[in-house]
């Protein structure tokens, strides 16, 4: 990256040059390093991609900063540009500062934000049968301010785990646990609240007021690398039809809008790749079928291309259930099916679908909505050709009557 920044003229560095091959492949590299804290643990695909996506646009900005502050050294006390090999040895420390000193401390909180974000998916999926409660490591390292706040314990929807929600400032290790009702009161809003200033005091900035889990990130918008205007900006939160008026006042914004164009185009890439992939590992669907009892008679379920491009996309955002490595054994889910419910379509489609039945399965213990269309082709003759395709694949929430 510093090769390509040596090439670089003019008096400032230029916002673009965060787009090129070698910027992209340092910045690909550190949102990599990032990533692979949270490799092995458990969440669905979607909040995976979107945790990965924060990762990218972090390194980016702080690629930014590292170019910013070495784009100076390209010229001697004389204001002649240097060789290379003496730009490259006045900036190996600015490399020693970002990528060894703050790296640490970033991929630390990346992977607390990480399954933190993972275990409410978790909770979100129980609904408020229980309540939570913030627990430390509880041992001598704990900071004080947080050791105050072991056992506060709220329902998931009160707001204060919008802004106390773990990690609370750099290598925090506290974390939230469900309890039940019956066993454990709920603490009083306004003195969990209190609890959480004073365990915040340090963070004048507000910079560690986010819950991973609820902004499916794993480094909030407003960090070392931003401004505090990137916490309530559409760009940042990915609102791009929102944003498409807005034109960047600062180089910062200009920078994250165009890695955010950046981080959109490098996910479309690599989910096209994905998609041709397990599209194929869903090929012999096509030719498998599955005979399920439905209204009082049987009807015949199978597959087509349609639907398995659908059901890929519910891999990504329907379900967090179901995972893309399941899409190649969609037989085996179909065969557990029980008939709940049918129901006509309120509007006219345009590809033949009049109907959908649903139906109820199991996916690793957890409760699944299978939806399957009927589609209905005219040939020339006037015959009615019906076909019955497993379309989508929706959670099932569970109950959240009482305490479990």
């Amino acid at each position: 990256m510093m090769r390509a920044l040596y090439k670089e003229d003019g008096s400032s560095l230029r916002i673009g040059i965060l787009a090129e091959p070698a910027a992209q492949e340092f910045i690909g590299a550190h949102a990599d390093a990032l990533d692979s804290s949270f490799r092995k643990v458990e969440m669905s695909d979607i909040m995976r991609q979107r945790l990965s996506r924060s990762n990218y646009v972090f390194s980016g900005m702080k690629a930014f900063h590292e170019l910013n502050e070495a784009f100076p050294s390209l010229l001697d006390e004389n204001g002649n540009r240097k060789t290379f090999e003496r730009f490259l040895k006045d900036v190996r420390s600015i490399d020693a500062t970002y990528n060894l000193n703050y790296l640490r401390s970033e991929f630390n909180f990346v992977q607390a934000s990480a399954e933190m974000a993972a275990k409410w998916e978790g909770f979100m999926q129980d609904g408020d049968r229980y309540y939570l409660q913030y627990r430390t490591a509880h041992d001598n390292k704990v900071r004080p301010e947080h050791a105050a706040l072991h056992g506060v314990t709220l329902p998931i929807t009160d707001s204060f785990w919008e802004e106390y929600y773990p990690p609370n400032g750099w290598n925090c290790r506290c974390t939230v646990v469900q309890v039940r009702k019956s066993r454990y009161p709920a603490t009083p809003h306004d003195e969990a609240v209190a609890l959480g200033e004073e365990a915040l005091q340090r963070d004048t900035k507000g910079m560690f007021r986010f819950n991973p889990g609820k902004q499916e990130k794993a480094v909030p918008d407003y960090n070392p690398y931003t401004i505090s205007r990137c916490r309530d900006c559409d760009i940042a939160k990915g609102k791009a039809k929102l944003a498409k008026a807005f034109i960047p006042d600062n180089e910062l914004c200009q920078a994250c809008q165009l890695l955010q164009k950046c981080a959109a185009d490098r996910t479309k890439s690599e989910r096209a790749i994905e998609r041709t992939h397990y599209l194929h590992t869903m090929e012999p669907l096509l030719k498998k079928s599955v005979t399920l009892n439905t209204e009082g008679k049987d009807i015949r379920v199978g597959f087509t291309t349609y639907g398995n491009k659908h059901l890929f996309s519910d891999t990504f955002g329907r379900s967090s259930v179901l995972t893309r490595d399941d899409l190649a054994t969609l037989d085996k889910v179909l065969e557990t099916a029980i008939f709940i419910d049918s129901s006509p379509l309120t509007h006219q489609r345009n590809d033949g679908i009049d109907r959908f039945f649903y139906y109820e399965a199991t996916v690793r213990e957890q409760k699944v909505r299978l939806n399957v269309a009927r589609k209905v082709k005219i040939r020339k003759d006037g015959r009615h050709i019906i076909t019955h395709f497993l379309y989508s694949v929706n959670d099932i929430k569970k109950s959240t009557e009482g305490d479990g």
